[in-house]
């Protein structure tokens, strides 16, 4: 044997040694595994897409499948990846895990689990869901005085509270990527606003801690970038009502809770009960969720008795231009207005997404631009985001916002296929 083919044998030997040196902990921890075939159709590449499968889906054909032990390999590669458990009924729903795809590209990865225990992986967080308010103190006159911020899973609004009471950190409910931050009042206006950030980090949990409204001043993370008023502000939960885009005012309770606090995708969930508007009374639902990566919230509504419409929309501000995507054959389309709209007089770009289907028209009323909506069966989703153009790497002309949500409508009408063996 001459000596380079010796050299070679070894070569080879050593690639196989290392190969099965980083496959054994996997193998020995992660015993058992499934396939996932993903393949993009959209024509577009698509970053940190997020890959959503049911777990049910999982289990047809792996019954011992265990959401608290399990990894995502694209190769030698692990993805960041989490389980949920949604419906906080003490068992996992769904499996979620990052990926970057090629235009028109297939990908095979492997998800690598074991049937027992519980073992935790660490992913750097890029999403984040909370809400907070004060113990410890006391309402008086409807505002709360003394006590200490708290983070909570759930609330269920006391009848004390209103706006500005200072007994809910910045006022709601929090929920940020790496890209934006949201928040919704959760009192009588329930009217979203968008904090503005200037760094990819988590900072919600740092937003209000001072007790006052210091987060409409900048600072290093950012700042509240949006006026709403009596507006929708963006996608703001209504009904179209007598030619008023009407929030949900008045409700017999709320509650709130924090259903997702992941690394890669976070959830807020909010029921009102007894919504009571045009003589009739409803219990409505609403789900908004954020994934790393993406500026886009999603909202899922349920509703009870069948309204004849729910409608969203985005506040009216001076010196903006409106923006509304071309005639195309996307199941999804946008609604959007771009220019120096935000707090900081400097551009921002708000949208919003829905499903041509549900589309009953386009409007406006005195505050806000308006897209009435018709739920399907007392439920129906859509999207909203924001782009600042002091975000890292953000989008700074309207142009660039415009290319933007043209191929996120593309890739909402378009979804990743997914396969499971």
């Amino acid at each position: 044997m001459t000596k380079k083919k010796i050299q070679l044998k070894y070569y080879i030997l050593g690639l196989i040694f290392l190969i099965i040196a980083c496959a054994g902990p996997f193998e020995k921890e992660y015993p058992k595994f499934l396939t996932v075939d993903l393949n993009n159709n959209s024509g577009l590449t698509r970053t940190d897409e997020l890959i959503s499968i049911d777990i049910s889906s999982i289990e047809e054909n792996h019954t011992d499948f265990n959401p608290e032990a399990f990894i995502v390999l694209n190769g030698s590669k692990e993805l960041a990846s989490q389980a949920n458990d949604l419906n906080k009924d003490g068992s996992y729903d769904k499996v979620f895990f990052l990926t970057d795809l090629n235009t028109n590209e297939q990908q095979s990865m492997m998800i690598h689990y074991n049937p027992e225990g519980k073992q935790e992986r660490i992913y750097g967080k890029r999403t984040q869901a909370e809400i907070s308010h004060k113990v410890g103190g006391k309402f008086v006159n409807r505002v709360y005085e003394g006590g200490t911020f708290k983070n909570v899973e759930s609330l269920h609004v006391p009848p004390e509270h209103t706006d500005h009471s200072w007994y809910i950190r910045y006022e709601g409910p929090g929920w940020e990527s790496d890209k934006v931050g949201y928040r919704f009042y959760l009192d009588w206006r329930n009217a979203t606003d968008i904090f503005g950030k200037k760094t990819t980090d988590m900072v919600l949990q740092n937003v209000g801690q001072d007790g006052f409204d210091s987060y409409h001043e900048m600072s290093d993370w950012g700042m509240d970038i949006l006026k709403v008023g009596n507006s929708l502000g963006i996608g703001t939960i209504a009904m179209w009502i007598a030619d008023s885009a009407q929030r949900v005012e008045k409700t017999d309770s709320m509650a709130c809770e924090i259903i997702s606090n992941g690394v890669i995708q976070s959830a807020v969930k909010t029921n009102y009960y007894g919504w009571q508007i045009n003589n009739n009374t409803y219990d409505l639902s609403s789900v908004l969720s954020i994934n790393a990566g993406s500026r886009l919230t999603k909202c899922d509504l349920a509703i009870n008795n069948n309204p004849e419409n729910l409608c969203t929309g985005l506040v009216k501000l001076d010196s903006t231009e409106v923006i509304t995507a071309p005639a195309n054959d996307h199941e999804w389309s946008y609604f959007a207005t771009y220019g120096k709209q935000s707090l900081n007089n400097d551009k921002l770009g708000m949208a919003i997404l829905y499903k041509n289907s549900d589309l009953e028209k386009i409007t406006e009323d005195k505050n806000s631009h308006v897209m009435v909506l018709k739920p399907t069966e007392g439920a129906l989703t859509y999207y909203f985001t924001a782009a600042w153009e002091l975000e890292r790497n953000g989008i700074t002309s309207k142009e660039d916002f415009i290319n933007y949500l043209d191929e996120t409508v593309k890739n909402l009408s378009n979804p990743v296929s997914v396969g499971i063996k």
